[in-house]
């Protein structure tokens, strides 16, 4: 989906994102940077109304390494390549119309060489995971450790009171401890990690194995 749209407020991104679910199937994870709509400077877990839509769908959330792009090498080069397409765009063309025209070009016409020179429509399926409206609520594994985040964003846990975070309020998450950390899981994402040593609550800065599905 490549789609022109005035802003890159939330809720415009989740309608596109809920178009693209429709048509291709829910994806299995995302990875996103810090910036705007994915992540708020402003919430102690920088998790937005748009992230946790999307993790209520079950989508395991990545976000890479601040100010860190090669993270994303592959969306990095893809938005250099179309930057430069632009450039040399008819100034009469219709933008969207011109999107589709490079969106046509890059999935169904221009071999690449990370696919062994094939196209990308050539090796892309829909995945077999479907768009849910009203997701029930998450099913953690069985005997797993879960809590509810209280009225304040708080979790009571190991004789604690943890901050988590105001965008989880009421909402159950799992905890699995690893020595003296312990991982706090939203559905599939990785929220929040706790230090039983220093007794601080932080927001995970690196990659950790996620929990067996």
């Amino acid at each position: 989906m490549l789609q022109a749209v005035p802003t890159n407020h939330g809720e415009l991104v989740r309608e596109q994102l809920q178009s693209a679910f429709i048509g291709c199937g829910v994806p299995q994870a995302m990875l996103m940077d810090h910036g705007t709509p994915w992540w708020s400077t402003k919430a102690p877990g920088g998790i937005t109304q748009l992230t946790l839509w999307l993790m209520k769908q079950g989508i395991r959330l990545h976000w890479s390494g601040v100010r860190h792009p090669q993270t994303q090498g592959k969306v990095e080069r893809f938005h250099g390549a179309l930057q430069r397409a632009l450039r040399l765009r008819p100034p009469y063309q219709e933008p969207q119309a011109w999107l589709d025209a490079y969106r046509l070009e890059h999935n169904h016409v221009r071999p690449h060489e990370a696919l062994d020179m094939k196209t990308p429509a050539s090796v892309w399926h829909r995945s077999d995971r479907k768009y849910d409206p009203n997701p029930p609520r998450w099913e953690y594994p069985p005997g797993a450790k879960v809590l509810k985040v209280d009225s304040e964003g708080k979790l009571d846990a190991f004789g604690m009171r943890w901050r988590i975070g105001k965008a989880l309020r009421g909402e159950w998450v799992q905890l699995e401890q690893v020595q003296q950390r312990v991982l706090v899981y939203y559905c599939q994402t990785l929220v929040r990690e706790l230090d039983m040593k220093t007794q601080s609550s932080t927001v995970v800065q690196r990659w950790v194995p996620q929990l067996p599905t």
